[in-house]
């Protein structure tokens, strides 16, 4: 029977937010059960504070929803996205996912495939990218972790409040992808195919690069409906999820 393996991105997880909740354990115990195997590129939570906030009890439903994917043979793997970048190994092992790098290049069924979480293509945006390179440096991880759960909650909810009013006035096409960016990336890492989340724009796109005609695939985010991507052997489905009310 021919496989296929299934991709989501920006869930934005949150107790505030059952719907998209209860869509995405339907996912884990519905198609995903068929899947080769499942892939989250980025911002499976609205934010994560840390692997510490895994005693709270909305986190830890989603990292017993996924592990009970994973005891089920289920390969998961969890690419950290700008709102969940201090996911590390106490997650990996309680939700029974592998941590993989972005960018991280994958054999998708003979087709040589970018997985990415996104952010890093947005190249016009100086300011996110400065913001980025600080947050993702180690040493500046393991400052933050030392501090109190309590205080990285608050400065998380800080830093969300700043960032939407900077949407607000940003110019639309600074928080896309920079077409640049996309075309050095399919020649870098050598690709057929790009999928990624992050923008929150879902769509196919189709770009030739060197001559060479090739795919980008942009994920839904899951604020007013779910969708996931099913890529196989013939190419890639984007398939919604209704949210029940």
């Amino acid at each position: 029977m021919p496989g296929f393996t299934l991709f989501v991105s920006d869930l934005h997880l949150t107790a505030e937010r059952p719907a998209a909740t209860q869509a995405f354990f339907w996912l884990l115990a519905g198609p995903a059960r068929e899947a080769d195997a499942l892939y989250i590129l980025g911002d499976l939570f609205e934010y994560w504070a840390g692997d510490d906030d895994l005693g709270e009890p909305f986190n830890a439903s989603v990292a017993a929803a996924l592990r009970s994917l994973a005891n089920a043979g289920i390969a998961v793997y969890f690419l950290q996205g700008n709102r969940d970048f201090l996911v590390q190994r106490m997650f990996a092992r309680a939700a029974g996912v592998t941590l993989i790098s972005d960018p991280t290049v994958v054999d998708l069924y003979g087709t040589r495939t970018v997985l990415l979480h996104g952010d890093t293509l947005c190249t016009d945006d100086k300011r996110y990218q400065a913001f980025r390179r600080r947050v993702r440096r180690p040493w500046f991880q393991r400052l933050l972790l030392l501090t109190p759960l309590s205080f990285r909650r608050r400065l998380i909810e800080r830093t969300r409040r700043v960032s939407e009013l900077e949407k607000r006035v940003k110019k639309t096409d600074i928080m896309d992808v920079n077409a640049q960016a996309v075309a050095h990336t399919f020649r870098e890492q050598g690709a057929q195919r790009i999928i990624h989340g992050h923008t929150h724009r879902p769509a196919r796109h189709l770009h030739e690069v060197d001559g060479t005609p090739r795919e980008r695939w942009v994920l839904s985010d899951w604020y007013t409906r779910g969708q996931y991507l099913k890529a196989a052997a013939d190419g890639c489905e984007a398939v919604e999820i209704a949210f029940q009310s």
